[in-house]
Formats: structure tokens, C-alpha cells, sequence
């Protein structure tokens, strides 16, 4: 179902991504993987409100201060404008939008690809697709070579999620 499911999303936003490998040089069936994966392609982004949520992890003595500097991220996107607070809705570890980053990969690699003056990971799918390109590209991806275990782009991945399973799966699914 899932692989059905990419397949259609990889015709319907065919020109897109052939814009977002152009620019980023990330293959097109990578980021359509990641976006399938994290959220079923926008259908499950969670609905938890992101603000109190990382408050609360931001409370918990295990991870303090990772978690207050994402909830600064958090308020940051509200104040540039990029998602109202209504609209700051994600999963139990404050991920938000159709690919699941975190506030502050939101704010480092979010890319308006769209145009439109601001970065909606949530609503716009053109931003969703660069914004995951980016974060591998800036990370150190290299255009046109393989990324299978193995590689240095498998490691590059590694920025996406430390997991060598998920990273496998990514792999495998593209």
C-alpha cells in the first residue's frame, strides 16, 4: 500500500521533484521514501501541540537541554511567521510537518520552494520535498553516487536518522 501510495505521489508531483534533484541532487525516490515513511505523505504528521510538548520534555531531566533549545525553535517559527501556534501541531517529540523535523532542523534547513515568503512544512508540499533535500544536501550528500550502506551518502543519512535499520529501509524503499 505504502509503495502504491509513492508511486502515485512520485507521478503527481512529478515536475516538482524533478526541480527539488535538480537543485538539491538528492534523488527524487530518496525524498519521496523519507515523506512516505515519516507520515504516509502528509496523512499522519500527529496532533499533539508542539509548545507543550516540549515544554514538558524540556521538564524531564534526561534530555533538558536538548529540549529548551527546541522549544526556542519552536517559538521561533511561530515569530517569523512561518506556522501560526494553532498550526504548530506534531508527534510525542515535537517533530512537526510532513517529514517530521525537528523545530530546529525547521528553522536550519526549512526551504520556501513555494515562494510564498514563508516555510509550511505542515501545508506546502514543494517546501516539505526541498526542506528534506536540503537537510541532505547541506549535510555533505553527493549528486549522482550511490547511497546503500556502505556509502558516504548512507552516512549522510545518518542526519536524517541515526537508525542503520530506518537508513536500510530509506535505502530499500527508493
Amino acid at each position: 500500500q505504502r509503495i502504491n501510495r509513492a508511486k502515485a505521489m512520485m507521478q503527481k508531483h512529478a515536475a516538482l521533484l524533478g526541480r527539488v534533484e535538480q537543485r538539491f541532487g538528492v534523488p527524487k525516490e530518496l525524498v519521496v521514501a523519507i515523506w512516505t515513511m515519516e507520515t504516509d505523505n502528509g496523512a499522519d504528521m500527529g496532533k499533539l501541540p508542539v509548545v507543550r510538548t516540549l515544554a514538558t520534555l524540556a521538564h524531564d531531566c534526561r534530555r533538558t537541554e536538548l529540549f529548551q533549545k527546541e522549544l526556542l525553535a519552536a517559538l521561533q517559527i511561530v515569530q517569523r511567521g512561518h506556522l501560526p501556534l494553532k498550526d504548530l501541531l506534531g508527534a510525542y517529540a515535537g517533530e512537526i510537518g510532513q517529514t517530521q523535523f525537528l523545530p530546529s532542523s525547521y528553522i536550519k534547513y526549512g526551504v520556501d520552494f513555494d515562494g510564498n515568503g514563508h516555510v509550511d512544512l505542515r501545508r506546502s508540499v514543494p517546501d516539505v520535498l526541498a526542506s528534506t533535500a536540503n537537510l541532505l544536501k547541506v549535510n555533505g550528500w553527493q549528486p549522482g553516487q550511490p547511497f546503500g550502506m556502505g556509502t558516504q551518502n548512507f552516512e549522510v543519512m545518518r542526519e536524517w536518522n541515526r537508525s542503520e535499520v530506518y537508513r536500510r529501509t530509506l535505502h530499500y524503499f527508493a
